[in-house]
């Protein structure tokens, strides 16, 4: 994947003013939060698909080493993050996934970990890098890398038992898309200070998600749909 260039407007913003470090404190929580669930959910995915048990701990540890840089740009601003407010954030995907493990609905927890919460990552992280400070634009652009592969496993498991899986991904995409624009409504004014707008979230999570969708089989009838599920929340 090509690295996106610095736009004028990362010149233009002041990384150590009070506003900033602000919506920072919130923003670099999610991304803190969001490797640390990814880092437990493909744990307890290691646990449920034991064939695949290595892969997924591999993962996992990637997913860890992802915090620890993004820790690292928290205090590269000298900035505390609000890790209340990301947990917080990530609640209703945080306690979907469980809900979904312990019931063995292993399409609903790829569906939440492998394809909305990498895509949701990847979108970010894009979005995200051409108007970063030039430490957190390095650790993102070798983060944004590795969750492309992330991605790939949920897609390559999914594609493998499409008929299978089909009925039970689409209502995992029926229950936690919606929550997603939610997530993204929640943290606009946030990601705005920091130079990402939310339209280019959307526009570049849903290009993710769509050819995610598209690569486990889904025609583009059905990935319009599912895609617009829970758009207007």
């Amino acid at each position: 994947m090509p690295q996106l260039e610095a736009t004028p407007e990362a010149s233009s913003l002041d990384f150590q003013s009070e506003i900033y470090r602000d919506a920072y404190s919130r923003i670099n929580a999610i991304v803190i939060e969001g490797e640390q669930e990814a880092h437990e959910n493909y744990l307890r995915l290691a646990e449920l698909l034991p064939d695949s048990a290595a892969d997924l701990k591999s993962l996992a540890k990637m997913e860890n080493r992802h915090r620890k840089g993004f820790e690292a740009c928290g205090r590269n601003l000298s900035v505390t993050p609000d890790m209340d407010y990301a947990r917080e954030f990530f609640s209703r995907l945080h306690g979907n996934f469980q809900t979904a493990a312990a019931e063995g609905d292993l399409a609903a927890c790829l569906v939440i970990q492998s394809l909305i919460i990498e895509c949701f990552a990847i979108a970010a992280y894009n979005i995200y890098i051409p108007v970063a400070d030039d430490f957190a634009r390095k650790i993102t652009e070798g983060v944004v890398k590795d969750e492309y592969s992330h991605l790939n496993f949920g897609e390559e498991w999914l594609k493998a038992r499409f008929e299978q899986m089909k009925a039970g991904i689409e209502a995992a995409n029926r229950q936690n898309l919606p929550i997603v624009w939610q997530m993204l409504n929640q943290v606009e004014n946030d990601a705005h200070i920091l130079g990402m707008e939310k339209e280019a979230l959307v526009e570049d999570f849903m290009i993710q998600y769509g050819e995610a969708l598209s690569n486990i089989g889904f025609n583009t009838r059905d990935i319009m749909k599912m895609s617009a599920m829970g758009l207007a929340a």
